[in-house]
């Protein structure tokens, strides 16, 4: 009798309980909603951005610069040919120089990002030298990612960057030498950890035989990885996943993650922390997830649309998608369009000629022909459906060819945005040293307008 009223009673608390949690689930559709007409009434930036959806000035920088567009004379804006310069120097020279000498360059785009130079011939040795000495896991964090059993890799990735702080002898020191230790640091273990953790995911989640591949100090970062993720792998895939590498390493400091970083250290917190703060910016689907959603609506449309060739039939079917009739129904064409970039995004250029490559040597050409006919299409089809909307061009961005990419190596798409955190976390670094060595300090703190018209008076809790 007694078990019978303790049941009783727990089943009418959890009533209640679920009752409470759908009435303040209920409450925020009105007490957390704002009227889309005030950010106009009040001025107000929403997502710090303005109109034509380019970010609103809140800093300065000297790591990563995005061009789009330019302003001459005051005169209005003049769409242009995106460029991408790190430190100064542009990505396509970068990148041309690079492979002109035959050699990988990740390792050197790190050195440039976070030192602000170009290294030379035995700086860039020694630099390559210290990141394969420093790859490898301490023996307690292997096990530690080996017994995880989460689904997302980006939330192992910050479990484990955290964790690095526990194995820092001095983790809160923000001086140059301990933020460079650091950086370094982080740069060289992010591929071990991916790898591992995704072959931990493969292990636990799937039931597949578990094969651990230690990092070799003599390869590349982008061959240590396909190493460590898959065990072979060939020439073009290591030199196609570089260059990902390389064009993925920085963006400016206005993009969510790097502004995560920005803001978190300006506090004053460690490094740890401004990090994994940042992966959880970049897991978001609005910024690192772009590459999974473009690779989805690919696989729907090779199904969707019977003749690949067939550019009527490719029109009318990415027209129905803009009218929100298939696929997603959301109006939008993934991989098209950019806050900046107008005329073209030179990492989707550069990408797509080494992807065509690629496609040939792995049989995949026909799917290439496609996607670059996609490419094409989609941007004429938004800007005649969207023509009026828009003040301004739009180009494919780098997602639109990335996960193609990253599918034709046999990446998995459980990696795709930790590989985009792979190489990010050479800007972040980056931005995080700028940010504190500022001479003077300022935490930052953007303002938000209250909006509630009419205060209200405190009513006691036997009177509601």
């Amino acid at each position: 009798m007694k078990t019978s009223k303790t049941t009783n009673a727990k089943n009418q608390q959890s009533e209640k309980i679920d009752h409470l949690l759908s009435k303040l689930s209920d409450s925020i559709r009105t007490t957390s909603s704002i009227d889309q007409q005030l950010f106009v009434r009040y001025n107000v930036k929403r997502g710090l951005r303005n109109e034509d959806h380019s970010g609103v000035l809140v800093g300065l920088t000297t790591i990563g610069d995005v061009v789009g567009y330019q302003r001459v004379d005051g005169q209005p804006i003049k769409a242009i040919p995106g460029r991408l310069l790190y430190r100064g120097v542009d990505v396509e020279d970068l990148v041309k120089g690079l492979y002109k000498e035959e050699r990988f360059g990740f390792e050197e785009t790190a050195f440039l990002l976070m030192s602000g130079y170009l290294p030379n011939k035995e700086e860039y040795e020694t630099f390559c030298d210290l990141l394969g000495r420093q790859m490898d896991l301490e023996p307690k964090m292997k096990m530690n990612i080996l017994e995880l059993e989460g689904q997302n890799i980006m939330n192992i990735l910050a479990r484990c960057v955290m964790e690095l702080y526990i194995f820092d002898e001095n983790p809160d020191d923000t001086s140059h030498d301990n933020l460079i230790r650091q950086s370094v640091d982080l740069i060289a273990k992010f591929p071990t950890i991916i790898a591992y953790a995704y072959n931990a995911y493969r292990h636990n989640r799937k039931g597949k035989a578990l094969h651990i591949h230690h990092p070799k100090p003599h390869l590349s970062i982008a061959e240590n990885f396909l190493h460590m993720l898959k065990g072979r792998y060939t020439e073009l895939e290591a030199r196609i996943l570089d260059l990902s590498l390389i064009l993925h390493a920085e963006h400016g400091g206005g993009n969510n993650s790097s502004f995560t970083v920005r803001v978190t250290s300006s506090s004053g917190t460690d490094t740890y922390s401004s990090i994994a703060a940042a992966i959880g910016s970049l897991k978001g689907p609005l910024h690192g997830g772009a590459n999974l959603q473009v690779i989805d609506q690919f696989h729907h449309l090779k199904n969707a649309i019977s003749d690949w060739t067939n550019i009527a039939e490719v029109d009318a079917y990415l027209m129905r998608m803009l009218r929100k009739e298939v696929y997603d129904r959301k109006g939008l064409i993934y991989g098209i369009g950019h806050a900046v970039y107008t005329v073209s995004d030179p990492r989707a250029l550069l990408l797509k000629e080494m992807a065509r490559k690629l496609a040939r040597e792995k049989g995949r050409e026909d799917e290439f022909a496609f996607l670059e006919l996609l490419e094409e299409r989609a941007v004429e089809n938004f800007m005649a459906f969207k023509g009026n909307q828009v003040n301004k061009r739009v180009c494919a961005n780098v997602d639109f060819y990335s996960g193609f990419v990253y599918e034709m190596i046999g990446l998995p798409e459980e990696v795709f945005t930790p590989l985009f955190a792979m190489s990010r976390i050479t800007g972040w670094t980056a931005h995080r040293i700028e940010e504190l060595n500022f001479e003077s300090r300022r935490i930052i703190r953007p303002a938000y307008k209250n909006v509630i018209e009419t205060p209200k008076k405190f009513i006691p809790i036997s009177q509601r």
